[in-house]
Formats: C-alpha cells, sequence, structure tokens
C-alpha cells in the first residue's frame, strides 16, 4: 500500500504528529510532504493536497483523508491486524471516549500552551481554563495507567491510537516544563523514549523539510 502524508512544519503542527507518529509505531511505509507553516505560500501549498486548508492530509489511491482523528480510523480501518485500538472492549471504549475528547477539547491548554517541540521554558503564568485542561490530562493518564497499563507503558499497556492523539500534550509539557505526579512522569518519559518520538523531534529541531 502506498501512503502520502502530508505534513505542517514538525516543530509545530500537533495535528501532524498524531498520525505520523501512529504510522512509525506501527511500521507502515509512507512518503512524507512537509508543508512549512506561517508563510505567505502555505495555505495554497495545503489546498494543493486537501480541499479543507489544513494538515494533516492522508493519500492513498485516489483519496484523500483529513483530520487527524480521521486519518487514525481509516487507517484502523485498513490494517485490522494492527493494533490500532485496544483489543478489549471496555479498554477500547475507554480509549475512543478519551480520544475524542482530546480532539474536542482542551483548548486554553493548547491556546496557552503552543506545541513548539524545541522549546524548553518554565512553566508560564496560565488561566483557569488552562489548569483545568492540564489536570484532566493528568487525571486521564493516571486513570487509564491504573485500570490498563499493566501490559505495557502505555495508556492501555501496549501503544495505541490513544498515545498518539495525547502525544502533542506530552511534547507540550516537556516544553513548559509542566508539574507531574509519577505515574504521569513515567508516561511522559515512556512516550519521549519511542524511537518514532525522537525521530520527530530531531526532525523538529532541524526545521522544515527536515
Amino acid at each position: 500500500m502506498s501512503y502520502t502524508l502530508v505534513l505542517g512544519s514538525k516543530n509545530l503542527s500537533s495535528w501532524s504528529l498524531r498520525p505520523w507518529l501512529a504510522m512509525r509505531q506501527f511500521g507502515l511505509d509512507f512518503t512524507e510532504v512537509v508543508i512549512e507553516l506561517d508563510q505567505p505560500e502555505t495555505q495554497a501549498q495545503i489546498l494543493a493536497h486537501s480541499p479543507a486548508g489544513r494538515v494533516p492530509v492522508l493519500k492513498f489511491d485516489d483519496e484523500v483523508v483529513w483530520d487527524s482523528l480521521a486519518i487514525l480510523e481509516t487507517l484502523a480501518e485498513r490494517h485490522g491486524e494492527l493494533p490500532f485500538w485496544p483489543r478489549d472492549a471496555r479498554a477500547r471504549a475507554r480509549a475512543r471516549s478519551i480520544v475524542a475528547e482530546m480532539h474536542a477539547g482542551f483548548a486554553a491548554m493548547r491556546d496557552e500552551l503552543p506545541m513548539d517541540c524545541r522549546l524548553r521554558t518554565s512553566t508560564p503564568p496560565l488561566s483557569a481554563d488552562a489548569l483545568d485542561d492540564i489536570a484532566r490530562a493528568r487525571a486521564i493518564w493516571r486513570d487509564a495507567r491504573a485500570a490498563w497499563g499493566d501490559d505495557g507503558a502505555f495508556l492501555f499497556g501496549r501503544f495505541c491510537i490513544a498515545d498518539a492523539m495525547y502525544a502533542p500534550v506530552v511534547s507540550r509539557f516537556v516544553s513548559y516544563a509542566i508539574e507531574l505526579d509519577a505515574p504521569c512522569r513515567a508516561y511522559v518519559d515512556a512516550m519521549m523514549a519511542l524511537p518514532a518520538m525522537q525521530t520527530w523531534l530531531q526532525a523538529a529541531e532541524a526545521g522544515p523539510g527536515a
């Protein structure tokens, strides 16, 4: 199967990280097209790949799929042999819930802690809404790890879509030195140690197109 994944700048594009990380983690072969964000030509370049005008975009055969979660769901459907979702039905239901919550929410945290993979700084002053978002993310991680984490270091033991969706939060928490308890710190460390995550971070450091 021949896939092309159209991405934004790896330092900045949180939504691009999600499908990229899952595809690398599950060993899917794909070609990357990286579009530098915040440039005069950025929108025209993205529109050449998708009518939605946003990245990421997955292209295969004559299909075009945009939106990170739509891409991940499409890949899960096409590669049922791979554990994109937990095999256990109860774990899968919880995973879908927390993925949907991340996809639709956490607006204050996104705004006040924008993804910048190169950044290492102290925690800035944050609004009550952003602090609530951070507390909610930590609670989600603790609950998933406590209930389903015995089989590995990730939210549901083995890496799945839920981990891909929360990967940019991991990056933000590292960039802005967010305080973490022991279970959350262990999860962040496991995510940051993933070879695929390290590859993304190295490319982010190198700059657009790397």
